[in-house]
């Protein structure tokens, strides 16, 4: 037997139950993984409200680190004793032993905790597929602007050291000054605080009137409208998450008075589609994390049995970088 986060209907934090669950081999094409630490993500709060839906009773969590007990036939990329490391579907991350697709499980480089692998995969591979492939029609070259939402959270701060290390002017929204420097520590060339000041007028003055090339947008309702507005011609809105809620349906028209812009809404699961492309993008972002031009923020930690107090926190914006649960 083993614990294991379930919910029995979509709900509040309330609904977030710690259970005893049987765990037994793997199967074709998977792995047996004894989780040391796993990430918290705001995708968990979507499974846990019902935005994305799912059959009861479910287990959630996206991302964790751990050992693999035992693998499943077909698997060869793994084996019995390996450090792993993954950000996968199905749900099921929140427990300590869980049987899952071998598919986007990753070896973990010994130079890497676990606790850092389990802050890192899905919020790094989010970052690594938002600044190298969903990129503007015209490219992006070392000097461009980007604005980027949320930039003191856990996607935001990675991206602010890759958007630098990449040669990039990252412009980071936060909803508070200490926010803003986090944002500017770790790598951001500008920081606007979007609870005082108007981030789209902003950007125009950062940029002197031209606007960005692309907007990377996990807050969705409250920043929607104001993007497009920071956009240059021909200019890219990536929206990849709905932290303020889902987008309200827009004009397609609209686009073309705004300059002709491009619009995308990106999910990670489509980009690690692939034993392939999953491997080939860890790949890069455990060079970057070891080369030390980024750095993981671990600057929450709950017990697996606080996970109802860390999504109440997470929901109320008081945590910043990466959160994970930790098992005894």
């Amino acid at each position: 037997m083993s614990l294991a986060v379930q919910i029995r209907q979509h709900g509040g934090p309330e609904e977030l139950q710690i259970v005893d669950v049987s765990v037994g081999d793997p199967g074709p094409g998977e792995v047996r993984i004894r989780h040391h630490a796993i990430g918290l993500n705001f995708i968990d709060v979507y499974h846990r409200t019902g935005l994305y839906p799912l059959n009861m009773p479910a287990t959630i969590g996206m991302e964790g680190a751990g050992v693999i007990e035992a693998v499943g036939e077909g698997v060869t990329h793994l084996k019995a004793g390996d450090r792993a490391a993954y950000a996968s579907n199905p749900p099921g991350s929140y427990s300590e032993v869980r049987v899952m697709p071998a598919k986007c499980v990753c070896r973990l480089p010994d130079a890497i905790s676990f606790e850092t692998g389990a802050a890192m995969m899905l919020k790094g591979l989010t970052a690594q597929y938002l600044l190298k492939k969903a990129r503007p029609v015209e490219g992006l070259e070392p000097g461009d602007f980007v604005l980027f939402h949320a930039a003191a959270g856990g996607v935001g701060l990675i991206a602010c050291q890759w958007a630098k290390a990449l040669g990039l002017q990252l412009i980071g929204t936060a909803g508070s000054d200490a926010k803003c420097q986090l944002a500017l520590a770790n790598g951001a060339a500008h920081a606007i605080n979007y609870s005082r000041e108007d981030f789209a007028v902003r950007v125009k003055e950062i940029t002197n009137g031209r606007g960005v090339k692309v907007v990377y947008d996990s807050v969705g309702k409250d920043t929607w409208d104001k993007s497009l507005e920071c956009l240059r011609p021909f200019g890219l809105m990536a929206s990849f998450g709905n932290a303020s809620g889902p987008v309200p349906p827009f004009a397609p028209g609209s686009l073309g008075a705004k300059g002709s812009l491009y619009v995308t809404r990106q999910t990670l699961f489509t980009h690690i589609a692939t034993r392939e492309a999953t491997q080939a993008m860890a790949d890069d972002l455990f060079a970057v994390v070891a080369s030390g031009q980024v750095k993981i923020h671990i600057e929450q930690r709950y017990a697996l049995r606080d996970v109802q107090q860390a999504h109440r926190d997470l929901e109320a914006r008081k945590t910043t970088g990466s959160t994970i649960l930790t098992l005894p």
